[in-house]
């Protein structure tokens, strides 16, 4: 074992659980254990949500798949995510934070669907509850399967002991610390993502040119007979493959775990802020994660990388430039942990939205009405732990795909949720059935498309080729349209505050 790659990662995890410690004794109440008192600076909120977007499928997921398939496949996929984050901190995040504000100061998406309708009996809080606590156990696991993969191929210990180390150090500085402690080490964790994503293709193009090697002739000594299209964005493609990989844009208006650091940025000045730094961070990553897996496959051995596992093509990537040619081992466990913050902060945010689901939205919000902020940090707490423990359950196959976990996962949220907090932000007449239509036709899509095998032993997603979020999110958003008109308008009251939130603007 590397004693270099070691004290890096033994260093970085120390830090991580510092941070938990060190905000732990701030959390004076719900609100800032939730949203951090709504006190976010601008690039803390534009890293910590890029960072908690992206997770372990930036950089072995996305990677991974290019690395065997070539642009083509995933390209699309990455193409819509940047369209879709682009969208979402220019059209989405301001209103949100204004409106989260005026409906009843919401700090969690379920609050604020409640609020946003006036629904007395509860029926938005609990479905919108029950819909992130299933599909964030799914998204839970994705990540820390990647960090079982990250250190059985770092340190070459099992998988189970190094999914155990993983998630125990996760689940240590989220229950300690909070939204702040998650979004400190988030920001810390977005800037060595990107540094890892930058320094890494280019250190391996730069010991190519040394050796006299194209990456035109590394691939075809990998096995890529036509380079062209390994790199052609259009290169069979098919309707239903664009459709789905541009639609993987459409998940960012539902995912709550991006949403609530809108909600958490503290003015709008901030805001302006946040938006140039999410936007040149994701595209910059984006790009490099499919450079990466473009110059892995001319750069790596393909059998090797085979054998070992397509998505562990960046971490042998690092091993190999840092370890065995330039002998920088601290440096090497420096990079490696970039892709241990990827894992971590996505992990650490989908626990705490999960946890607020359950203490703050069904418990509070529906159980139990008065309890106090006390009871409900000692009950996200106990969420947080049993979320975990479950997500672990699932992670503990080793043959557990990251991008198929992290696909189920983002289709589902991106269903339920998307549509409604458009159509919530920008239709006046969208009321509480049309809300609840559209909450459940698009979850619902979702779970009969990729889970229910109805064809011969396979889903209706893998029999088609296309990708359930394509299918669930206009479902839902025509569910929302046809029940709203059909049904009652919304009281003036809710009308009153729509309006002056878009007079605000």
């Amino acid at each position: 074992m590397n004693v270099w790659l070691l004290i890096a990662f033994i260093l970085y995890l120390a830090m991580m659980v510092g941070i938990g410690a060190l905000y732990s004794k701030k959390n004076t109440n719900s609100e800032d254990y939730f949203l951090g008192g709504r006190s976010l600076g601008g690039f803390v909120a534009a890293l910590s949500a890029q960072a908690s977007d992206m997770s372990g499928w930036l950089l072995m997921g996305l990677p991974g798949a290019i690395f065997l398939s070539g642009i083509s496949g995933d390209g699309w996929v990455a193409l819509g995510l940047l369209v879709g984050t682009a969208l979402n901190w220019i059209i989405v995040a301001s209103p949100l934070r204004r409106y989260t504000i005026l409906a009843g100061n919401s700090v969690t998406l379920p609050m604020f669907f409640e609020n946003r309708y006036g629904d007395k009996k509860k029926i938005l809080m609990t479905v919108s509850s029950i819909i992130i606590a299933f599909f964030f156990v799914v998204y839970t696991a994705s990540a820390f399967a990647a960090g079982g993969k990250l250190f059985g191929s770092v340190f070459g210990i099992d998988y189970t002991l190094a999914l155990s180390i993983g998630a125990v150090v996760i689940l240590a500085y989220t229950f300690m610390g909070g939204f702040k402690a998650v979004c400190t080490t988030d920001f810390i964790q977005g800037t060595l993502m990107i540094v890892a994503l930058l320094a890494v293709p280019i250190a391996a193009l730069a010991i190519m040119n040394g050796q006299g090697l194209t990456v035109t002739q590394g691939l075809v000594d990998n096995g890529v007979e036509n380079t062209g299209a390994f790199t052609s964005l259009f290169t069979g493609t098919t309707a239903a493959s664009i459709i789905s990989g541009f639609g993987w844009g459409l998940g960012y208006f539902g995912m709550p775990h991006i949403l609530v650091r809108f909600m958490a940025v503290k003015d709008e000045k901030e805001m302006g802020k946040s938006k140039v730094v999410a936007i040149s961070w994701v595209t910059l990553s984006l790009v490099f994660a499919c450079v990466i897996g473009v110059v892995g496959r001319a750069f790596m051995n393909f059998d090797s990388i085979m054998e070992a596992g397509t998505e562990r093509i960046f971490i042998e990537m690092i091993k190999r430039i840092f370890v065995e040619d330039i002998h920088a081992s601290l440096i090497a466990g420096i990079f490696l942990c970039g892709i241990l913050a990827a894992i971590m902060s996505t992990a650490d945010s989908q626990l705490l939205v999960s946890a607020s689901a359950i203490a703050e939205d069904i418990y509070k919000g529906v159980i139990k009405k008065d309890a106090d902020d006390k009871t409900v940090l000692n009950l996200s707490r106990i969420a947080i732990v049993v979320i975990a423990v479950v997500a672990y359950i699932i992670a503990l196959d080793p043959d557990s795909s990251v991008m198929t976990l992290v696909s189920d996962a983002w289709a589902g949220l991106g269903a339920a949720f998307g549509p409604l907090v458009l159509m919530s932000l920008f239709w006046r007449r969208t009321n509480l059935p049309g809300a609840v239509a559209g909450l459940i036709s698009g979850a619902l899509t979702v779970i009969i498309w990729d889970y229910i095998p109805f064809v011969g032993g396979a889903t209706l997603g893998s029999t088609t080729g296309l990708y359930s979020l394509a299918l669930g999110f206009p479902i839902s958003l025509i569910c929302i349209v046809i029940v709203s008109l059909a049904t009652k308008e919304p009281d003036k009251d809710i009308l009153a505050t729509f309006d002056k939130v878009h007079k605000k603007a």
